[in-house]
């Protein structure tokens, strides 16, 4: 039983069940490049190594934010505050699992190998990136701007400009529900001096930035569909997205954050399951090419 909390305490510290942000998104960027399935042994390295880079992230996340993390109160449950988790095996959790996203990367190719530390690199930026900049929400963008194009580079060695499209949409609707969910600590991030774009700009203007990198978002994945030469259930699917990002926003009101949550881990699951359904129905369904 003692094993058994402390598997859960450490997935509770990394978000285990938030890969459902990326997961969806890396494997619609498989479909995308395949268009079909590939060789089965690649998408389990492709999985393996986006897993482990969530896991490590999370977890750099963790341990540079402690000192912050112990003064906030929404994050005083938290089993990196509370002591359920020591530091040490925090750090531990993030240097394994780094090491588990190279080997991944170098069951995959050398190309992917030797590019595997950039990630590593960004998952130590971000966490501090809010000490000194208001665009850390973007940092956290250029995260999941590269994965669409290291699945491309796993798969193929190669980077093409829809896989760029992708990671743009990628990196603004993250940046995007990153501010929103930043809204929740305005006051804490102004009282310690840390940055954010809500605690730059204030709450209605945060907002509205938001909003702006989702509509980027519903662009980027437009461009990523023509230059992908995806059919019409791809289009018909996006406007189905974004009714989903409609929604979400409608959620979030400058007098009332409520339901942020809500917004934030349920509406973007969805979005990202809805995007790789679409993708994958595209692919083996439909006939009609509008490209």
């Amino acid at each position: 039983m003692k094993i058994l909390k402390k598997i859960k305490s450490y997935l509770e510290l990394v978000k285990f069940e938030h890969s459902i942000f990326a997961v969806p998104f890396a494997i619609s960027s498989i479909f995308t490049v395949e268009k079909g399935i590939p060789p089965l042994e690649k998408i389990f390295w492709i999985l393996i190594a986006l897993i482990a880079g969530r896991t490590a992230g999370m977890a750099f996340n963790r341990l540079i934010d402690l000192p912050f993390d112990k003064l906030n109160p929404r994050s005083k449950n938290w089993a990196s505050v509370s002591g359920l988790v020591k530091p040490f095996e925090i750090l531990f959790i993030a240097i394994f699992s780094s090491l588990v996203l190279i080997f991944a990367a170098y069951q995959l190719n050398k190309l992917a190998f030797y590019l595997s530390p950039v990630a590593i690199i960004l998952f130590i930026i971000y966490p501090l990136g809010k000490r000194f900049t208001y665009l850390v929400h973007l940092i956290l963008g250029l995260i999941y701007f590269i994965i669409p194009i290291a699945v491309e580079i796993a798969l193929k060695e190669t980077v093409s400009l829809s896989s760029i499209f992708l990671g743009l949409a990628m990196a603004f609707w993250v940046s995007g529900f990153d501010i929103l969910y930043a809204l929740q600590d305005i006051e804490f991030d102004k009282k310690v001096g840390l940055y954010s774009i809500p605690s730059k700009f204030g709450i209605r203007k945060a907002i509205l930035i938001a909003r702006f990198f989702h509509f980027l978002t519903l662009i980027f994945l437009i461009l990523t569909g023509i230059y992908a030469k995806m059919g019409i259930i791809y289009f018909v699917g996006l406007f189905i997205l974004t009714l989903f990002l409609i929604y979400e926003h409608s959620l979030i009101k400058e007098n009332d954050l409520s339901k942020i949550n809500v917004a934030f881990f349920t509406v973007n699951g969805y979005v990202s399951i809805v995007y790789m359904l679409i993708v994958i129905l595209d692919v083996f369904i439909s006939k009609i090419r509008i490209w």
